[in-house]
């Protein structure tokens, strides 16, 4: 039996309709058929880099060394305590990646005076050893710096910005000015990049094993403690507004890092949120502070240090600190603030 002229093509409409029908569903669905394929390889090249990101990760980092502590977040970022890191398998790779890190502080007012010659001194010779070390150093007076002789792979760069009257003010300031310093600077010329409060030393050696595309410092004093303890902002007025019962960790706004494209999102979201509160006249409980740990529970750390690089001795020395990197240096907070 043949089909007549007219029933072949009444067919091979019906046929392509069909067929357009199929294809626009996809294309509703993907954008494009191309971008179908796109997203596909996409897909599958993410996957590979991630089980090749963990081959890597199991090479240097041993989450079961420590038992007393927890060593990974819920979404499975490392957290960095003494003993869970081989160094030497790091160090290798990245003197082979010829890395270079970035180190800023400000030191305004007193803390110039005060501080900002034993941070540059321990930094010179704990922070990154052996790697390629460029510091940020932002003063309110270049008269004041002081003369620091410098180890091999470190250069020293000095920036002069404007003094506040209010510690307040100056947290607001040195996030937009590490933001735009990233922009100018700093992306051409390291591949990480830390921003640290300057009163504080190095202790011992703050190795490549900090380094990642975000990293966030566990806050010393709340390190253990439950998170309704922590003293995120509660006020639903401010930008920073952690409700109760939200909430991962407490992080310390006095060292955070990462690559300089991530530190600039932060240092802009930051100075963001600073400025709505400052439109609404409203200030975050701890400023700065609680801005970064509105941003980190939005974004994730890739990686988080324990406050075993950030120690404040007035603790005391719990048996989970094993060997302190870095500590806050003693002072009278008040006595410092009122004298800015």
């Amino acid at each position: 039996m043949t089909l007549s002229r007219g029933k072949t093509a009444l067919l091979w409409i019906s046929f392509l309709a069909i067929l357009s029908l199929a294809i626009f569903a996809y294309l509703d669905r993907e954008g494009t058929l191309m971008w179908m394929y796109k997203n596909r390889s996409l897909k599958i090249a993410q996957l590979k880099n991630q089980t090749e990101q963990w081959l890597a990760i199991r090479t240097w980092f041993n989450s079961r060394a420590r038992t007393d502590m927890p060593t990974l977040t819920p979404w499975s970022a490392p957290i960095i305590w003494e003993g869970t890191v081989g160094k030497p398998v790091l160090d290798n790779y990245y003197k082979q990646q010829k890395v270079t890190i970035g180190l800023t502080v400000f030191a305004i007012g007193r803390y110039l005076d005060k501080y900002l010659k034993n941070f540059l001194t321990s930094a010179n010779t704990f922070f990154m050893t052996g790697h390629n070390v460029i510091f940020y150093i932002m003063v309110d007076d270049l008269t004041k710096v002081p003369l620091i002789e410098l180890g091999p792979l470190r250069v020293l760069k000095v920036f002069q910005v404007e003094k506040e009257s209010r510690w307040q003010d100056i947290s607001m300031m040195r996030m937009k000015v590490i933001g735009d310093l990233i922009e100018s600077h700093i992306r051409h010329e390291v591949d990480f990049l830390f921003c640290m409060d300057v009163d504080q030393v190095f202790q011992n050696d703050y190795g490549v094993e900090t380094l990642d595309e975000s990293v966030a410092q566990l806050h010393a004093w709340f390190y253990n403690a439950d998170k309704t303890a922590f003293s995120y902002e509660r006020r639903p007025e401010s930008a920073a507004y952690i409700p109760y019962g939200e909430g991962d960790y407490y992080y310390h706004g006095a060292v955070f890092g990462g690559t300089p494209r991530h530190v600039l999102n932060l240092t802009r979201q930051c100075y963001q949120g600073i400025k709505e509160d400052k439109e609404h006249n409203f200030e975050a409980v701890w400023h700065d502070e609680s801005h970064l740990n509105k941003y980190y529970l939005l974004n994730k750390p890739t990686k988080v240090l324990s406050p075993e690089y950030c120690w404040d001795y007035k603790i005391g020395i719990p048996s989970a600190i094993r060997n302190v990197k870095l500590s806050w240096m003693p002072k009278e907070y008040e006595e410092v603030r009122s004298n800015l």
